[in-house]
């Protein structure tokens, strides 16, 4: 008894198979793969270096796509994927013929439903391809000199004497510095504020009891855009649990925008940062002012590389 899935379905001999032809159906099912799949697995014989670019960038497109899913939602809906494409793959096995029209007429609406699921993970997938430091540094080729900058050196200043003052008086503040990607969104559900950038009025906007402490905080350049401004809060499950809704804030915004965020903590007055989805905690004044400085320049990466070769 010969079974030649080289010249068939391996679908069709699995369904007429019986008891005693399971060895020779488990042979042939090999010869099947070595022929229909493994030979198009066969690399060429020569490698050219088109071909070591795919590799890389294939490479780096999965490695990417695996640190996207390490702490979102991602990871937990694809093991859901994964087991609906197994039960998919049984039914075209076996010829469940209901199963596979259902499959078919409806391929187009689950495709558009995945996109609409994963719609905020696409979405940060994408900006932040939009704004890695390879694109910043092409963009800055022939772009202004070191004189091109965000904020002030005033600004800084106001900022760093403004989040300590409010850390020595335990006063809870959360301070969002715009960089390249628009926040008109966040920006829209607080406050129009448009005022200059003063220590005072930043310990004013954030003191208890006032109408406009709640919230945060957004700057754009070297002004006051808005008070009072919701922010989404991180999903990251490796947080620690000891991190309340201010600092969470934080960071949720730090991951769906290039922003920089300054964090005041009102239990313990430490100041910290969160930038790229990442908090730093409890930083020095001349840490603090160290950050601002790399975000105050438009094109940090291309002064940084100056700055290397001299």
């Amino acid at each position: 008894m010969e079974y030649n899935f080289s010249r068939g379905d391996p679908a069709e001999v699995v369904s007429g198979c019986t008891d005693a032809g399971r060895e020779t159906i488990v042979e042939a099912f090999i010869e099947w793969l070595q022929v229909n799949i493994l030979l198009w697995l066969k690399p060429p014989k020569t490698i050219e270096i088109i071909d070591i670019v795919q590799i890389l960038l294939i490479s780096y497109g999965v490695y990417r796509l695996m640190l996207w899913m390490k702490n979102t939602r991602a990871y937990t809906l694809l093991k859901g994927i994964l087991f609906i494409l197994a039960f998919v793959f049984i039914a075209y096995v076996t010829k469940m013929e209901v199963i596979k029209w259902l499959i078919e007429n409806l391929s187009g609406v689950a495709i558009t439903a995945v996109v609409i699921v994963f719609q905020p993970e696409i979405r940060k997938v994408l900006d932040q391809m939009g704004h890695s430091n390879l694109f910043r540094i092409f963009l800055s080729a022939g772009r202004g000199g070191d004189d091109a900058k965000r904020i002030t050196d005033h600004t800084i200043n106001e900022l760093v004497r403004a989040s300590y003052e409010m850390g020595e008086a335990r006063t809870g503040a959360l301070i969002v510095l715009e960089r390249d990607t628009n926040m008109a969104e966040f920006e829209n559900t607080g406050i129009p504020v448009d005022a200059v950038v003063s220590e005072q009025l930043l310990m004013n906007i954030f003191e208890h009891n006032t109408p406009l402490h709640d919230g945060a905080v957004l700057i754009r350049d070297d002004r006051i855009a808005a008070a009072t401004c919701y922010l989404p809060l991180s999903d990251n499950k490796e947080l620690s649990k000891k991190l309340g809704t201010r600092h969470r804030a934080g960071i949720g915004i730090s991951e769906v925008t290039d922003s920089l965020t300054i964090i005041v903590s009102e239990e313990t007055g430490n100041v910290s940062y969160a930038r790229d989805g990442r908090l730093r905690p409890a930083v020095s004044p001349s840490e603090l002012r160290q950050v601002l400085q790399e975000y105050q320049s438009i094109y940090p990466d291309r002064l940084k590389l100056r700055k290397g070769g001299r």
